[in-house]
């Protein structure tokens, strides 16, 4: 072999952080020796790997092409020393989860599939949609959950489960206690929703579109949870999954709004990066997702 395992880190290092310096930070290891071992790695291919701007990298044609296969070869590579270790071949990997996923079940998931595997190490980063998505191009997140859609080219995407939205208020608010709330009472009030970009508010907008006659849009927030306090406030009304609800709905601190002639309905989805071969770990924990109860 012209090339070793140490090389492939710090070339996949570098790629990801387009930088020598931030790369030997993230393998503890010094500027010399990261950047020895690019040189080294760039002589056994016979051509250079990046485009160097400055202090900045940029990966060529021939480092694209390189950095899923190197990382392929590493995963592999961890799959097996922690066989070797523990004789479980469960892999360390990384997820990326929309901020729904992310704060209701990844944790969960995670909880269980690591008590069945201890010896794994995994790392989970909650964004939205677009983010992920984002992350899985630049091969940073190696299995993404996401409830939004994804129509990259690149990534793979596979149906999970069954989610639903709701539209939401305090238990205070005018339309809590009305039998039948119709499309203009909804078209007078002020909405609490998630940002653009976010698999959640891509979904109330395709629902809404042409059924409400205005829509009065008064917080824009990234977090579930801080959409639940303003509309706990009185600042207006939200629309989010029922899964992030149920137990505020148990208490009674919000009150579901019946919308029959919106289709809340949605899925939420499996994404895997087409150039990247699924490792066992990964193969293990969608398999544990796929069986569990929400």
């Amino acid at each position: 072999m012209r090339f070793t395992l140490k090389q492939l880190q710090a070339f996949v290092a570098a790629a990801q952080d387009s930088n020598v310096s931030q790369a030997a930070k993230a393998l503890s290891l010094s500027q010399s020796a990261v950047s020895t071992a690019l040189a080294e790695l760039e002589h056994h291919i016979g051509r250079p790997l990046f485009d160097r701007i400055g202090k900045r990298l940029q990966l060529n044609e021939t480092g694209k092409q390189l950095l899923p296969r190197a990382i392929n070869l590493l995963a592999q590579a961890e799959e097996l020393e922690q066989y070797a270790r523990s004789g479980e071949a469960t892999g360390n990997f990384r997820i990326g989860a929309t901020l729904t996923i992310g704060n209701y079940l990844a944790a969960r998931l995670i909880s269980e599939y690591m008590q069945i595997y201890a010896q794994s190490r995994i790392q989970l980063k909650v964004a939205n949609t677009s983010q992920i998505i984002d992350g899985m191009r630049r091969f940073d997140i190696d299995v993404g959950l996401i409830e939004g859609e994804c129509f990259d080219p690149e990534i793979q995407t596979l149906p999970w489960c069954d989610d639903e939205m709701v539209v939401f208020c305090a238990p205070d608010h005018r339309l809590a206690c009305c039998a039948e709330v119709g499309l203009e009472d909804l078209a007078r009030e002020a909405w609490i929703l998630r940002e653009p970009g976010s698999g959640t508010r891509a979904l109330f907008d395709r629902a809404v579109t042409g059924r409400l006659s205005q829509l009065n849009v008064r917080l824009e927030l990234e977090h579930t949870e801080a959409i639940k306090r303003a509309v706990e406030s009185g600042l207006g009304i939200g629309c989010i999954s029922r899964l992030a609800l149920r137990e505020a709905f148990r208490r009674g601190s919000l009150v579901e709004i019946a919308t029959p002639y919106f289709d809340l309905r949605r899925h939420f989805y499996f994404l895997l990066h087409r150039q990247r071969q699924l490792t066992q770990g990964v193969d293990l924990f969608l398999e544990l997702c796929r069986h569990a109860r929400y």
